[in-house]
């Protein structure tokens, strides 16, 4: 699934591709939101960790990642 992570004064947002379900990312974000964290920690699919400050946070978006199509189309 895809992360998009936007950071307060910074024009371009953090992209990840995560193994994690959007519920558990959502848990994540809600948590670091909450207090509980300060901050927000996402683990992509190659193992890598993305580590954002959670009072830089401006917004998360998770959504299905995109398929990529590999071929060529004949009509």
């Amino acid at each position: 699934m895809e992360v998009k992570i936007g950071v307060a004064e910074t024009p371009r947002e953090i992209v990840l591709t995560s193994n994690e379900s959007p519920d558990e990312v959502e848990a994540l974000v809600s948590g670091a939101l909450a207090g509980k964290s300060e901050t927000l920690t996402l683990t992509d699919d190659k193992g890598r960790k993305v580590i954002v400050p959670t009072a830089r946070l401006a917004y998360v978006e998770v959504g299905p990642a995109d398929q990529r199509r590999v071929g060529f189309d004949v009509s």
